[in-house]
């Protein structure tokens, strides 16, 4: 699948967005005269690129969920669980540090043992930690992969690995890749929502990818009365039946702009988002109101309830768009990042976040979405065995954890292994290029057909690396 597409110069992109207010009465009439014309370009739905497109083979997903908790969860402390570094606590450590890593800190450090106990749960016996009781639940449905890597230890370039599959340069984040690839099942929404993504923009942008294909920001859950969850969406000053009347005037001008460059990625992509934003002003309001759902349901959310409501919402908002077909919606939990008093914290990150994911896989299975909705938790590395600051932990990017669930792979087992410490990966290694040729191969994809030329050369989501961990798919 590549597309190859020529720029055109900035003063004629520019020509429609200057020039609207600068035509007569006249001028205005006839333009609008062609609104039927207009319409019936729009609806050609054969040249949308958010139309459906046939995979690359048959798909056991459909969609994805990604529950990204940012910061680096310690993944000893929750699915990795090391009796020697538990029995080794507080003595010296048994490795050397890596010279080239930052050590702010880490002076005469020791070995710090898991702040939370260990349960074994379900038919499979995962051994989990009892800080998240009610995610135990479900181990049957989660595929452990214990063996995760990235490139980095900082924050920013980690994240934007974990995102996009590139360290530094902008290139299309995973839902971008997924939009483009597959389109989306509701022409009214758009095919990609971060839910509280908080900062970073890049790491939801479509780059050099039709601009439609950015993630849509949902900046409010429900929480605060009267604001609107996704920016600019409504204008209550205005009928809608005059917005109406005015796009058609501007995708006139923009459909005769195009007309005349004959292709204009950038042109394309305003004449898309601007229909689309129309689209969404009926279906969005009615998505995001949580108020149709049952009190059983939100209590199974944790909703209206401390410390669940907000990331409740989140959660149970994420169903509600994966079910409308959406194909990637993310959530996002900040907060992992425990450099000091880790004990404390993360049982408190564990509080906000056990409820509202089991109540996520419990409403997914009971309405027949987990089996073909890849469900993705994890964050952008992990946490070390030993102490930063006495009663935290310093990054780890050498070996961490993150599961998945539904979709095509196998429940109720562990991928991979770490060392006895849980410093360093050692068997089943997923690097973070292997999870995105793995999630795409799950909806149906492979990752090195996925192509977009640009610069000369062709783009993927995993550019010259990963490989399909077919050992966890079912």
């Amino acid at each position: 699948m590549k597309l190859s597409i020529p720029s055109a110069s900035h003063s004629r992109r520019n020509f429609l967005r200057t020039s609207a207010c600068g035509f007569g009465s006249l001028a205005l009439h006839a333009l609008l005269q062609q609104q039927g014309m207009a319409k019936q370009a729009v609806v050609s739905a054969a040249a949308s690129p958010l139309a459906t497109r046939t995979p690359h083979f048959p798909p056991r997903a459909q969609r994805v969920i990604f529950l990204f908790m940012q910061g680096g969860p310690s993944h000893m402390d929750l699915f990795d669980h090391k009796p020697l570094l538990a029995k080794g606590s507080g003595g010296v450590l048994p490795y050397k540090l890596p010279g080239i890593e930052a050590t702010v800190g880490l002076e005469n450090t020791r070995l710090l043992g898991p702040v939370s106990g260990f349960k074994h749960h379900g038919q499979s016996g995962l051994f989990m930690s009892d800080m998240l009781p009610l995610m135990g639940r479900h181990a049957d449905d989660l595929c452990i992969l214990r063996a995760m890597q990235a490139d980095s230890p900082n924050h920013p370039v980690a994240v934007r690995q974990l995102h996009t599959g590139n360290l530094f340069d902008v290139v299309p984040s995973m839902g971008s890749w997924l939009s483009y690839g597959l389109g989306t099942e509701n022409q009214q929404l758009p095919s990609y929502v971060t839910i509280l993504p908080g900062e970073g923009e890049r790491n939801y942008s479509s780059a050099f990818l039709p601009a439609i294909h950015q993630g849509t920001a949902i900046q409010d859950v429900g929480s605060k009365p009267g604001q609107s969850p996704i920016r600019n969406l409504t204008d209550r000053d205005i009928p809608g039946e005059v917005q109406r009347r005015r796009l058609d005037l501007i995708q006139t001008m923009n459909r005769r702009q195009l007309d005349r460059l004959q292709t204009d990625q950038q042109m394309e992509g305003v004449i898309e988002s601007f229909e689309l934003a129309f689209r969404m002003q009926t279906e969005t309001p009615r998505l995001v109101d949580l108020a149709s759902e049952s009190k059983a349901t939100l209590d199974l959310y944790g909703i209206g309830q401390a410390p669940t409501d907000q990331f409740g919402r989140q959660c149970l908002l994420a169903r509600r768009l994966a079910e409308a077909g959406v194909r990637f919606v993310q959530v996002t939990l900040d907060g992992w990042d425990h450099h000091s008093g880790i004990a404390g914290g993360l049982k408190n990150l564990c509080a906000q976040c056990d409820k509202p994911v089991a109540g996520l896989l419990t409403d997914m299975k009971s309405r027949g979405l987990l089996e073909d909705t890849l469900i993705l938790w994890g964050g952008e590395f992990g946490r070390t065995p030993h102490a930063q600051n006495g009663d935290g932990r310093e990054h780890n990017q050498h070996g961490f954890t993150m599961w998945m669930a539904g979709g095509g792979v196998k429940g109720g087992i562990t991928h991979g292994a770490t060392d006895d410490f849980g410093y360093h990966a050692v068997a089943g290694r997923v690097h973070i290029n292997d999870l995105h040729a793995t999630m795409l191969h799950l909806l149906g994809l492979d990752h090195e057909r996925l192509t977009f030329e640009h610069h000369g050369r062709p783009f993927r989501l995993t550019d010259v690396a990963g490989k399909v961990v077919r050992e966890i798919i079912a």
